[in-house]
C-alpha cells in the first residue's frame, strides 16, 4: 500500500479531531478526502505528511512509519497544503531551484525546466511569483510538491478561488499527473470529484461515514425521481404517500421526489395521478450526483 492508516487518533486538549479512523490507499488511486469544515480532513494530512504527530494510532507511507522515519517517509511524499506557502519575492526559477536544494536533487536544472513544462509554467517562468495570478501561483506549488519525483502527492483543497479555467486547467494537470502517482485530493467541490476522483472517502465530526468508489456511492443512495403533472398538487399531499421519503418542489406541477434506493416509487407515481384525476406530463430517475450524496452523508 502506498499509504496505511491504522486507528488514528487526534485529540487537541478536550477536543477529539479525529476518532479511530483507518483506511489504505492503493498504489495508482486518486482518492476524494471529503468532509464538512471541521471534520478533520486537513488535520489527517497533516498527520500523513509528518506536520504533526497523532494521540494515537499508526501511519505508514509507502512501508515508512510517518512519526518513526519523518525524514525518510517525507522523501516519500509530495504536499500542496490548503494555503500555498510561497516566498512571493522569489523569481518561478529561484524558487524552484531553492526546494530543489532542500531536496538535494542532483541534476536540479533539468528538473526545474521539466516541473516548469509539466505544470505550465513556461508562459510565466521570467516572474516573481507575486506577480502571478492564483492559478499560476498554485501550478509553483504543484511544481514545488512535485520536483522531488514523490510517490505519493497529497493535495488539499488545491483548486480554491481560481476561475472556471483555471479549475478546468488544474483538474487536467491532476488527472495527467495521477497516472504515475498515488494522489489524496481534499477539496468542498463536488464536480471536482466527480470529473477526476476514483473513490472517495467521507469524513463527518472526526470519523470516516463513506470508502467506496463513485460510482458504487451513487447505486446506494435515495432514489430521486423528477416528475411533472398536468394540474397542480399540493406539496403537503405527494409528502403523504406511503413510499416518500421526502419532496422538493421546483413549481406547483413539478417536484423531485426521494424514496430509498431499495424502492421505485414511479408505478406508485402514476397510479396515484391517475386516481387524483391527473396526468404524468414527464417523470425520469435521476442520476444522484456527488453532491447529494456528500449532503446525505454528513448532514446532522
Amino acid at each position: 500500500m502506498s499509504v496505511s492508516v491504522n486507528h488514528i487518533t487526534k485529540i487537541y486538549g478536550k477536543q477529539k479531531v479525529l476518532n479511530n479512523i483507518s483506511f489504505d490507499i492503493g498504489a495508482g488511486e486518486l482518492v476524494g478526502f471529503l468532509g464538512p469544515n471541521g471534520a478533520g480532513k486537513s488535520t489527517m494530512m497533516k498527520i500523513l505528511t509528518g506536520y504533526i504527530t497523532q494521540s494515537e494510532g499508526e501511519v505508514s507511507v509507502c512501508g515508512i512509519n510517518v512519526l518513526n522515519n519523518s525524514i525518510e517517509s517525507r522523501k516519500k511524499i509530495g504536499y500542496l497544503p490548503e494555503h500555498n506557502p510561497l516566498y512571493l519575492d522569489m523569481y518561478i526559477r529561484e524558487f524552484l531551484f531553492f526546494i530543489a536544494d532542500i531536496h538535494k536533487i542532483k541534476n536540479k536544472k533539468e528538473r526545474v525546466h521539466e516541473m516548469i513544462e509539466l505544470t505550465g509554467l513556461s508562459p510565466e517562468k521570467s516572474k516573481k511569483i507575486r506577480q502571478l495570478s492564483k492559478g499560476y501561483r498554485q501550478r509553483v506549488g504543484l511544481a514545488a510538491a512535485l520536483i522531488h519525483d514523490p510517490e505519493v502527492l497529497i493535495l488539499d483543497e488545491p483548486t480554491t478561488g481560481l476561475d472556471p479555467n483555471q479549475l478546468k486547467e488544474i483538474r487536467a494537470l491532476i488527472k495527467s499527473i495521477a497516472e504515475k502517482k498515488t494522489i489524496m485530493l481534499s477539496t468542498h467541490i463536488m464536480q471536482e470529484v466527480e470529473a477526476i476522483c476514483d473513490r472517495v472517502i467521507i469524513i463527518k465530526n472526526g470519523e470516516i461515514v463513506a470508502d467506496n468508489k463513485i460510482e458504487m456511492l451513487q447505486s446506494k443512495g435515495e432514489e430521486i425521481i423528477e416528475v411533472e403533472f398536468q394540474n397542480p398538487i399540493p406539496v403537503s399531499i405527494l409528502k403523504g404517500l406511503k413510499e416518500v421519503k421526502s419532496v422538493v418542489q421546483k413549481s406547483s406541477t413539478r417536484f423531485e421526489l426521494i424514496s430509498d434506493e431499495s424502492k421505485d416509487i414511479r408505478p406508485m407515481i402514476s397510479q396515484f395521478a391517475i386516481n387524483n384525476s391527473n396526468l404524468v406530463l414527464s417523470m425520469q430517475k435521476r442520476e444522484q450526483k456527488m453532491e447529494d450524496i456528500f449532503q446525505q452523508l454528513t448532514k446532522d
